[in-house]
């Protein structure tokens, strides 16, 4: 059955979709923005921007009872490949070995003229 997932510890969705689905197990994470969840206001600069992301990827995954390890594929894009190493270290920090398979592309333009989006997959 699908069941919807809407936490208030993460950003609302700033369009027509959900934060996230889970199916079966399988959880479906829409691409986090560096929104902050309280202010609602845009992170400045790629790094602080990337921090947050990381947070509210973390708030949905708790709002879920998982964890980091339950991510098994995550996707990122980038408005400057340039910024490819800060992802990166990024990763670093907050993956541990064996990394999530993960695809990364450069796009022209995000949501709130973000710099980074990451969406990720978990499995319970």
């Amino acid at each position: 059955m699908k069941r919807i997932i809407n936490d208030t510890k993460a950003p609302s969705a700033v369009g027509t979709y959900s934060q996230g689905v889970e199916l079966n197990g399988t959880f479906y994470f829409s691409g986090q923005i560096g929104l902050d969840p309280t202010s609602g206001e845009m992170q400045k600069g790629f790094e602080a921007e990337l921090d947050q992301i990381m947070k509210n990827i973390d708030a949905l995954l708790e709002g879920c009872e998982l964890t980091r390890d339950n991510i098994f594929k995550t996707t990122i894009f980038l408005t400057d490949l340039g910024n490819f190493s800060k992802v990166n270290n990024a990763y670093e920090n907050f993956f541990k070995k064996p990394y999530p398979a993960r695809s990364c592309v450069e796009v022209s333009k995000l949501p709130k003229d973000a710099l980074v989006e990451i969406e990720v997959l978990a499995h319970k």
